[in-house]
């Protein structure tokens, strides 16, 4: 199928082919909550440029003062790929033929290729964009009425928030090239998390984002160590935290460390150990069950509350232990730490209050 007939067929099942060389189409669409009748015949060649639009006077009335904007091969294209064709009304509110021109403007200067996604009231765009290491990172602008007047609303996947300066003759192009500079100044964080991703077990979080700056590595049967990284100074040692039996919430401090080495490095010299990593172990070594709920994940939070003797060990979440001793006779609750007895070993045992959520 060639791409004439994927933008026609494939991306939209309401224009249908009506002869053997395709070359007609039949179907509907839906403007301003309405279904118009249509039909689309195409050149010999089958291009886009050439094609003409049969449609009753109603819809003929709603596209008027577009014609130059249809008449373009790339908004022609996009026009039947996202909107003339969709089964989603269009946006109630058409905006101007000059917020179209100017878009298709600006879009030819950037380059169609960095275009992912457009939604159909072409006001929310998806760029992708490669930084120097070759990672993909996906830039998500939401274009105002008044574009390019009024400034974009801008999002990314980043662990600082995202400051892009926006003026009324700035464009697309230079609101691309402002971001690409973003992901250069955090080029040096994203190596720091990308080696201690791909050398250690990381228990949390369980699929990190580009935003993520908290680790939680394994170290051994119920031990490991919860590391957050500085976007802005990701070279220093980061701040960290023993998790395990007679360590829960140790803090490690920064001395002796070497500027020379990478932080994963100066990691295993503060600790002194080398860190389990995919080569050596594999992941169901450390994700050991909660011991009263049975289970790994509760929601997003994995067992990091470990019964202090050494001979018991067991793990449990939070939230599953909180509940447990708050329910025991036994136990007893000052501020919001409750203590009490291991479930499995009697021991003493202690478990602070979870966070609630905001």
């Amino acid at each position: 199928m060639s791409s004439m007939e994927s933008s026609l067929v494939k991306d939209n099942p309401l224009l249908l082919p009506l002869n053997k060389e395709k070359t007609v189409y039949d179907g509907f669409i839906t403007v301003q909550e309405r279904d118009f009748r249509m039909r689309i015949l195409l050149p010999a060649d089958r291009q886009l440029k050439g094609a003409k639009l049969h449609c009753s006077w109603q819809l003929k009335h709603l596209l008027r003062g577009y014609e130059h904007i249809v008449k373009q091969e790339q908004a022609f294209s996009m026009s039947l790929q996202e909107v003339g064709l969709k089964s989603r009304p269009v946006c109630r509110a058409i905006s101007p033929p000059q917020y179209y021109s100017q878009l298709m403007s600006e879009m030819e200067a950037l380059g169609w290729d960095k275009l992912l996604f457009i939604d159909t009231e072409f006001r929310t765009l998806r760029l992708k964009v490669e930084d120097s290491s070759g990672r993909q990172h996906i830039l998500t602008i939401k274009l105002k009425s008044k574009h390019p007047a009024e400034a974009p609303e801008c999002s990314a996947d980043l662990p600082v928030p995202l400051a892009l300066t926006w003026t009324p003759q700035s464009t697309l192009q230079q609101l691309h090239s402002q971001f690409v500079l973003v992901l250069e100044s955090l080029t040096e964080f994203w190596d720091v998390l990308d080696e201690i991703d791909s050398q250690t077990w990381i228990l949390e979080p369980e699929k990190p984002s580009r935003a993520d700056t908290m680790r939680r590595i394994a170290i051994g049967n119920n031990m490991s160590i919860k590391v957050e990284v500085d976007p802005r100074h990701p070279k220093m040692l980061p701040e960290c935290f023993l998790l395990g039996a007679e360590n829960s919430g140790s803090c490690l401090w920064s001395a002796g460390r070497n500027p020379n080495s990478s932080v994963l490095h100066n990691l295993r010299d503060v600790l002194e150990i080398t860190f389990p990593s995919p080569a050596t172990h594999e992941k169901s070594d450390f994700s050991v069950d909660c011991g009263i709920c049975y289970s790994y994940r509760l929601e997003a939070a994995i067992p990091d509350q470990v019964c202090n003797d050494p001979r018991c060990g067991q793990p449990f979440h939070q939230a599953c232990l909180y509940e447990w001793l708050r329910a025991l006779p036994s136990s007893r609750q000052s501020f919001n730490i409750v203590f009490g007895e291991c479930p499995y070993c009697s021991k003493p045992i202690t478990v602070k209050m979870a966070a609630q959520k905001s």
